[in-house]
């Protein structure tokens, strides 16, 4: 969309992408300003990529800036939250995107650990949860105060996976984690009715992960019903739309060609090689 062709109410909105320097994370907050929303980029240590992912958001005729956190620390996270929120008072949507992703397994030479555990549940768990408790604060604040309902509910969106309606061994303290998120959707969705909603998005294999070859991914990603699993602007579309649904809280929308519809003993990473 043009920003110039974008409405009043498009032009207030603003979000804050986790993790929004690379990857998936990114191609939602582009795809975000494309539809003339202003974007916080969270990043963690990839400080050059999330510069460039605000120049490229600026050249689209938004606002957009930097915000660096460890989302492994809660403090943090606070601290995240509450310097966005003062840069972007029209804060609208969180969408969660950040996330570890390492491999373990409990039958294998590497097994799960205490520590890959604790790590995966502090990023991928911890952190969205507590950035959502905010934004929720910080919602229903801002219409005591406005005393005025807002057109569209604001919007919390946890990026979860396919994997999990499809569950598979392999990396299984990320697919905790991701598990528990997704468990938490209907318990958040409740809790902060009417004044914030809860979504989850769960992608397929969208980009190459790990030693993945460009083959292997090529492979794997056809590996569903429709012959393709999702893209990133898939995945980025999905997002915008989930946002500017007012009706749509407490439910995980599953963009990924249908490939949880295949039941496998393996993650499709192992099945290409």
């Amino acid at each position: 969309m043009n920003p110039s062709s974008t409405t009043p109410s498009q032009q207030k909105k603003a979000v804050l992408v986790t993790g929004a320097a690379k990857r998936l994370g990114r191609e939602i907050a582009l795809q975000f300003a494309r539809q003339g929303w202003d974007v916080a980029v969270h990043y963690g240590r990839s400080a050059q990529e999330a510069t460039q992912t605000v120049e490229e958001i600026q050249a689209l005729g938004v606002k957009a800036q930097a915000f660096q956190a460890d989302l492994a620390n809660e403090a943090s996270n606070k601290e995240l939250f509450l310097a966005v929120s003062k840069a972007f008072p029209h804060l609208d949507c969180l969408v969660n995107s950040a996330s570890i992703f390492e491999y373990d397994r409990a039958n294998s030479d590497i097994p799960l650990r205490g520590k890959s555990l604790q790590d995966h549940m502090q990023i991928n768990l911890m952190a969205p949860i507590v950035l959502s408790q905010w934004m929720f604060e910080y919602q229903k604040n801002k219409v005591i105060q406005s005393a005025t309902i807002p057109t569209v509910i604001p919007a919390v969106i946890q990026l979860l996976d396919q994997k999990l309606i499809n569950p598979n061994p392999d990396y299984l303290s990320y697919t905790l984690s991701k598990a528990a998120l997704l468990s938490s959707i209907q318990l958040l969705a409740m809790d902060f009715a009417p004044h914030l909603r809860v979504v989850g998005l769960a992608p397929g294999i969208s980009l190459p992960s790990g030693d993945q070859t460009n083959d292997g991914f090529s492979k794997a990603h056809q590996m569903t019903p429709l012959g393709k699993s999702s893209t990133p602007a898939d995945i980025a579309k999905a997002a915008v739309f989930l946002a500017e649904s007012s009706a749509i809280t407490g439910t995980t929308l599953y963009v990924d060609g249908g490939q949880h519809l295949l039941p496998s003993s393996r993650d499709v990473m192992f099945k290409t090689n």
